[in-house]
């Protein structure tokens, strides 16, 4: 397994800032580390959430907001799950069997990627104590294993915690968008990371589903990037004056 951490960081976070984490970054597979599947898989969607990257990185450029990114797949380490869960070190994933995470030392690979990862952003977190933290996440049109199309440009995933949902929902709609709520999957089901790292400690959170051919390309990406560096400052004002 790699010596290089499991994250990279745009930025630093400021108090009372904006914080980006994107738990899905990477199609990266650490040297010494085989999977067993087709190499071109590690473009899927399974590999990683396609697009984000992109996107933060111009949003740090052109906007000064910084991020934590992983630098591993999720089919490495998925860092949006709990460590108990089967699915942070996948078996499967959309009907592709992952056959070199089959029979493996999990604590090794949890302790390699997952904690570190997490002890990271937990310590910037601290430290910086953000207005808002944005999860970066994308979700395909339609998987392989249901063909149903997902209409949503984008959606907003939350827990319990939904202020800062509830307002991105709205501005998104305001820009002419179609934005789902808890779709294609609900936060309610799938929020790891925002459990963890906001509503624990009670920072307002957007778990943010952009769908993939929105942000695929570079035009999509700087569209994007500009939209969210619009929207993401207006919530946290926004959830700011509702305190």
């Amino acid at each position: 397994m790699s010596d290089s951490p499991p994250y990279r960081l745009l930025g630093t976070p400021r108090a009372g800032g904006i914080l980006c984490v994107l738990d899905h970054a990477s199609n990266h597979v650490p040297p010494g580390l085989d999977l067993g599947i087709d190499p071109g898989l590690m473009q899927d969607h399974i590999a990683w959430d396609i697009g984000t990257a992109a996107v933060a990185e111009i949003l740090h450029r052109e906007h000064g907001i910084p991020a934590h990114l992983a630098t591993v797949s999720r089919l490495v380490c998925d860092l949006n799950r709990e460590e108990h869960d089967p699915a942070a070190i996948p078996e499967r994933s959309d009907g592709h069997a992952i056959p070199g995470n089959i029979g493996i030392d999990r604590e090794a690979r949890l302790a390699a990627y997952h904690r570190p990862y997490h002890a990271a952003l937990a310590g910037s977190i601290a430290a910086a104590r953000p207005a808002l933290i944005a999860a970066l996440h994308s979700f395909t049109p339609a998987l392989r294993s249901c063909d149903k199309p997902r209409p949503w440009q984008v959606a907003l995933l939350h827990n319990r915690d939904d202020r800062a949902a509830r307002i991105a929902i709205r501005l998104f709609a305001e820009h002419g968008l179609t934005v789902g709520d808890n779709e294609p999957y609900s936060g309610r089901d799938l929020n790891a990371t925002m459990d963890r790292h906001a509503e624990a400690h009670g920072i307002p959170y957007c778990a943010i589903e952009i769908r993939q051919d929105q942000i695929a390309g570079l035009d999509g990406q700087a569209r994007w990037a500009a939209l969210l560096g619009q929207v993401l400052p207006r919530v946290a004002a926004e959830v700011e004056a509702a305190q």
